[in-house]
């Protein structure tokens, strides 16, 4: 009877378990959080609740989909829908302020939001994300042990060694972030950046599309049990859990995030604060999930390639779908408008870019390294908050600018120090990089391997 409880399908089953009250409630009732007549409103507590259930449930799923289908396509591949489907619901939130700035171009706040809540769920996703996850793979290997974890004499010394394969991802990570900070310098994110961002994100898919479609880590569990069925129903079940959770995902987010905000509001935090950190914080937990689950199944390589992968089509697709989204509501080709108080955000979300890459080009990541990445984004949000908290306009705002290009020095000078220390590792990153680009442009199948 035991053994029942313990079948594959038993987890799978716990997993839309945690769905079904969120999507009863989406079904019934919309998840209104503003005024809605009688019947149609719920409580900002029951949003988050349920929401964040559903997300949980999804997530696995999710996981468990993206594990599957490595036996069918590459890994890389794989891990990067996984993160597409995992940030989705961050594209219909900044689609959704684009969209309001283009309708209305007077509508300069909206054009603002759609920045800071790009800026902020890319600033979590390294200052939260990489940070945490790194911490947490050095915890579990205290205790569990981790063949990805080296050992080091010192307080927070231990290292997570990172996949050497995962040096194309972290190249074209390392060319967009370039990119990103001549971004502002035109006073819009216009169509040009779209086509050199998504250009530099279909070049990466292409690439890691002609690797090997075999699983390089063994796998147990539900992904195991579902690859051992026949290849049409395992495709079938791939697809189906990519979309049920992605869906899942996509809808249980933004009531999740509503009910963040009107809580947050309710305790006197400032919206434009809630739409930059609450808001990406719930659209970015998914994928800390996801990653958490693979790090906990000591796949520490595949965890943080989900990651990087995140923060790559982020930071590529996510900018580029402003330009279009802005565009086709504003009836022409054009460009969201930047103030000054968001050019100083896309560059300090760069600047942090570059430090957290200038980490990896070593392909490691010490516990000291990911308590700077946190401490740095921590105390710049604090800082942040304190002055909106203290200070009014125009002074919250120079202040504001003024801490943001405080921080942005900071992590360039710490960033650029750390790739002239790291200077041969980011050689070799760079050449197997342009060994897997030849390769996969050659068709020739499994990239060569440097030494």
């Amino acid at each position: 009877m035991l053994e029942r409880f313990r079948h594959p399908l038993v987890a799978v089953a716990l997993a839309l378990l945690l769905t079904v009250p969120f999507l009863a409630l989406y079904i019934t009732h919309g998840f209104h959080l503003s005024p809605q007549p009688p019947g149609q409103n719920i409580a900002p507590g029951i949003a988050v609740l349920v929401g964040g259930f559903a997300i949980l449930g999804a997530a696995f799923l999710l996981a468990w989909g993206a594990e599957t289908a490595e036996k069918d396509v590459p890994t890389a591949f794989a891990i990067a829908v996984l993160a597409v489907l995992a940030v989705a619901p961050e594209y219909a939130v900044d689609a959704l302020y684009a969209w309001q700035a283009g309708a209305d171009p007077g509508q300069s706040a909206a054009a603002s939001l759609a920045i800071a809540n790009m800026t902020g769920a890319n600033r979590i996703l390294i200052g939260i994300g990489w940070a945490g996850i790194a911490l947490y793979t050095i915890y579990r290997a205290k205790r569990k042990g981790d063949s990805a974890v080296e050992h080091h004499s010192g307080l927070l010394a231990d290292r997570v060694v990172i996949d050497r394969e995962i040096a194309t991802e972290i190249a074209f990570l390392l060319a967009a972030t370039a990119y990103a900070f001549f971004v502002p310098l035109g006073g819009t994110i216009g169509i040009v950046d779209t086509i050199i961002l998504v250009g530099l994100y279909v070049a990466y898919i292409a690439i890691v599309i002609r690797g090997d479609a075999e699983a390089s880590e063994e796998t147990v569990g539900v992904p195991e049990y579902f690859q051992g069925y026949p290849k049409v129903p395992r495709i079938a079940v791939v697809l189906l859990l990519f979309a049920f959770s992605g869906l899942v995902i996509f809808w249980a987010v933004h009531p999740f995030a509503n009910g963040l905000e009107t809580l947050g509001t309710s305790l006197g935090v400032p919206e434009f604060f809630m739409i930059q950190w609450i808001a990406p914080l719930a659209s970015e937990s998914p994928e800390l999930v996801v990653v958490a689950y693979l790090v906990n199944k000591a796949r520490s390589t595949a965890g943080f390639n989900a990651l990087i992968s995140s923060k790559l089509n982020q930071w590529t697709l996510l900018i580029g779908t402003l330009a279009v989204v802005y565009s086709i509501a504003a009836g022409h080709i054009g460009g969201l408008p930047i103030d000054e108080k968001q050019v100083a955000e896309i560059w300090i979300t760069a600047a942090q870019s570059l430090f957290a890459l200038a980490i990896l080009s070593n392909f490691e990541i010490s516990g000291r390294e990911a308590v700077a990445l946190f401490v740095l984004f921590i105390s710049q949000v604090i800082a942040e908050f304190y002055v909106i908290q203290t200070y009014t306009d125009p002074a919250q705002t120079n202040l504001s600018i003024t801490i943001l290009y405080v921080y942005t020095v900071v992590y360039m000078v710490l960033g650029l120090g750390l790739f002239v220390r790291h200077r041969e590792s980011l050689r070799e990153l760079l050449g197997r990089t342009v060994t897997n680009a030849r390769e996969a442009v050659g068709g020739s199948g499994q990239p060569e391997r440097a030494d």
